[in-house]
């Protein structure tokens, strides 16, 4: 009934460019077929951080068969590259209809679908949590419906969580075999795919960018240049049907304070005041070139932040929001990190100077993770 009167919603965010492959596969199985294989690991995510999560785990796992399902198309382009089956996991009534018995379902992170975890489960999956957590900010909503999660954790055989205090909120929900690894992005390797030219000057890079993150990164910028003429910042927003939105608002900003702007796109240079990345796949490219990094996610209090292991991998001097309680776990190991309100990004830039570069002390032991996951039925 739910699936009927939303179908008009749904028919019209299928022709928006961010939907347009994952909701006509996962809510009408167009060209979204079960698996082929059975008896596989069965790694389920929800988007491109999870997806390229896997990647330690899929190298010491290339004995086994395995095949990925994700949520968005961002994930899915990403899950791709392994050499897997690659499906979107379909709306929850198709579900019954299209599992295939695996040998394990392995979810990660706070992808909690009852029908995924049952389903499986009746066919002869183990069905794993990894790297699963419960934010402070959600925690609340989780224990108002402990009655639904219980009842759903009930088909969980093993949770792989990120830390103690998300252990003991497991336990609250009646989840059984808990075990603390820590984050397994930590265990990510961390590269560029192509080596650029720094500019002369200080490079400063706006990453993973949201709406109305962008306006306070360019006013405390344009403050910033004002003391620092030689500073260029290059931002580069989240997701990409907002880059010409981005555009705009940079055009804007570069005729009021009479800024040079450039597309990357056009000819893959930093050399003008503002840039604009208006391609997927070259944030740790620029990261690996940039004096200092302004993480975005985290001023607003709807995103929850995002991975601060790349930038300070590339010894860059971060700056972000204090909103990032999805990455609360992953900042533990971040050292030398200014954590700052929206309109504080112009003081936080002229303090950069005076601190040393971010980085990550913490490493991660994937071993009993593949154990389990080799572990025969």
């Amino acid at each position: 009934m739910l699936f009927l009167v939303a179908l008009p919603l749904i028919i019209v965010l299928s022709f928006k460019q961010k939907y347009k492959e994952s909701i006509p596969a996962r809510f009408f199985l167009f060209k979204n077929p079960q698996f082929k294989n059975s008896q596989a690991l069965w790694f389920h995510v929800c988007s491109l951080g999870e997806a390229r999560a896997l990647k330690p785990l899929l190298d010491l796992l290339k004995d086994e068969k395995v095949v990925i399902s994700t949520i968005t198309q961002t994930g899915q382009n990403e899950a791709k590259k392994y050499d897997a089956e690659v499906r979107y996991l379909p709306y929850e009534m198709f579900l019954p209809f299209w599992i295939k018995p695996q040998k394990r379902l392995v979810v990660l992170e706070a992808e909690f679908w009852y029908m995924l975890f049952s389903v499986a489960r009746s066919r002869g999956a183990e069905v794993i949590l990894l790297n699963a957590r419960i934010s402070d900010k959600s925690v609340d909503k989780y224990m108002k419906f402990a009655w639904f999660y219980k009842k759903l954790l009930a088909n969980v055989d093993t949770v792989f969580v990120q830390s103690e205090v998300d252990k003991n909120r497991f336990l609250a929900l009646g989840a059984k075999n808990i075990e603390v690894i820590g984050n397994i992005k930590l265990a990510g390797e961390i590269k560029k795919t192509v080596s650029y030219s720094k500019p002369d000057g200080e490079l400063i890079v706006a990453g993973s960018t949201h709406p109305s993150e962008e306006k306070s990164v360019l006013d405390g910028f344009c403050k910033h240049k004002e003391m620092h003429n030689d500073a260029k910042l290059v931002i580069v927003p989240r997701h990409p049907e907002r880059f010409e939105e981005v555009y705009t608002l940079m055009q804007e900003y570069a005729k009021r304070y009479k800024l040079s702007l450039s597309r990357f796109s056009e000819d893959k240079a930093l050399e003008s005041d503002l840039t604009l990345v208006d391609m997927m796949g070259e944030l740790n490219n620029i990261y690996a070139i940039s004096d200092i990094a302004i993480l975005g996610g985290a001023f607003r209090d709807d995103v929850g932040g995002h991975n601060p292991l790349e930038p300070a991998y590339f010894g860059c001097k971060i700056i972000t929001g204090k909103h990032f309680f999805h990455q609360k776990e992953l900042f533990k190991y971040v050292h030398h990190v200014q954590y700052v309100e929206a309109d504080e990004l112009n003081a936080a830039l002229n303090a950069a100077a005076e601190l040393p570069p971010s980085m990550v002390e913490e490493k991660i032991n994937l071993e009993p993770v593949i154990k389990k996951l080799k572990e025969y039925n």
